[in-house]
């Protein structure tokens, strides 16, 4: 089982020792969406949603949510992170889909993928929650990776 990092000698999960790997600058940047309805699009687009500033409350929660990963993903490390943002665009072709982008960045030992991809994935859910009122139907569209720089294994862009 030795093979395995995040396996121990007994074959049992652990936490991956990054001690004697080399510090370099890390960044990692996730997506996601949200389809909303005509009503939560005017609301959001007009700022006129009861429950406040939805784009504004998403983003923090994207932020805390990145700041948090460790805490809720078992075996990531907890990371002194040096910069997140949390960007929204419209998707022309889709007029009621939100494009969230979640960017992470870090100078360390490990990566921030799960960082990037918790931020974006709470962005979501918190728009959800905000808007739920208006419309349960949302649709919270796909999460996932779409660049990563540092660390040994290099570059990763989503094609």
């Amino acid at each position: 089982m030795s093979d395995f990092t995040h396996f121990n000698e007994q074959g049992h999960a652990k936490m991956v020792d990054v001690s004697d790997k080399e510090t370099s600058t890390r960044i990692a940047i996730a997506n996601s969406s949200i389809k909303v309805n005509q009503t939560i699009y005017n609301q959001i687009k007009n700022a006129t949603n009861k429950k406040g500033d939805v784009l504004g409350t998403a983003q923090i929660a994207g932020i805390m949510a990145a700041k948090n990963t460790s805490q809720l993903i078992p075996m990531c490390h907890p990371l002194q992170l040096t910069g997140i943002d949390i960007e929204f665009d419209w998707d022309n072709e889709h007029s009621y889909t939100l494009n969230i982008s979640a960017t992470v960045k870090t100078k360390g030992q490990t990566g921030v993928e799960m960082e990037a991809l918790t931020a974006a994935s709470v962005t979501a859910l918190t728009i959800y929650d905000m808007c739920k009122a208006v419309d349960k139907g949302m649709i919270i569209g796909e999460t996932y990776l779409s660049h990563k720089s540092g660390g040994i294994n290099g570059d990763f862009n989503r094609q």
